[in-house]
C-alpha cells in the first residue's frame, strides 16, 4: 500500500485531529495510507520538524493543501515540505479550490508594488511546476492520484 503525507495547514484548526483521521480514511477508501503530521504527537519544534521531515521520507507520495493562508499564499511550512519532498523525488499532488492564476486572482501589483508572476499558474512556479496542480478538495485529489497510480 502506498504511502500518502498529508501536508497543509489543517493542523492548525481546531478540529485538527479530527481533520487528519477523515482525511485518513478518506486514504483508506482509495487504497492508500495517510500519513498525518499529528500522527507524530510531538510537542517541540524539534521534535515535531525531525518526526514530519522522517514521514516524508518514509511516504511514496506528498498530497499537499495550497489554499491561501492566513494571506494569499500557501502555508510556508506546507511549501518547505512541497520543496523537500521533491528534493528526495517524491511525487508531489497539490490541491487548492481556486486555479486561477496568480494574476487573475490578485492583479499584476501587489499593495507593495511587487510584480505577480506571469506563468499562469495558480501559485509561485517553485511549488506549482515540481507539482500535479489539483483543483478541488482533498478527495479530489486523492482521486486525482488513483487515475495517475492505475496508469
Amino acid at each position: 500500500m502506498k504511502k500518502i503525507y498529508l501536508a497543509g495547514f489543517d493542523v492548525f484548526a481546531d478540529d485538527a485531529v479530527q481533520r487528519g483521521k477523515y482525511m485518513k480514511r478518506l486514504c483508506e477508501k482509495y487504497g492508500f495510507e495517510g500519513l498525518y503530521p499529528l500522527d507524530n504527537e510531538c510537542s517541540n519544534a524539534d521534535d515535531i520538524f525531525s518526526a514530519n521531515t522522517d514521514m516524508i521520507r518514509s511516504c511514496d507520495i506528498i498530497a499537499a493543501n495550497i489554499n491561501a493562508f492566513r494571506g494569499k499564499e500557501p502555508d510556508s511550512g506546507t511549501a518547505f515540505e512541497i520543496g523537500f519532498a521533491s528534493a528526495l523525488g517524491k511525487k508531489i499532488y497539490c490541491y487548492c479550490s481556486d486555479c486561477r492564476s496568480l494574476r487573475q486572482k490578485y492583479g499584476i501589483k501587489d499593495n507593495e508594488g511587487y510584480n505577480y508572476e506571469d506563468f499562469d499558474l495558480p501559485v509561485n512556479l517553485m511549488i506549482s511546476v515540481p507539482s500535479v496542480i489539483v483543483c478541488g478538495d482533498f478527495e479530489d485529489c486523492i482521486k486525482k492520484i488513483l487515475s495517475d497510480d492505475l496508469k
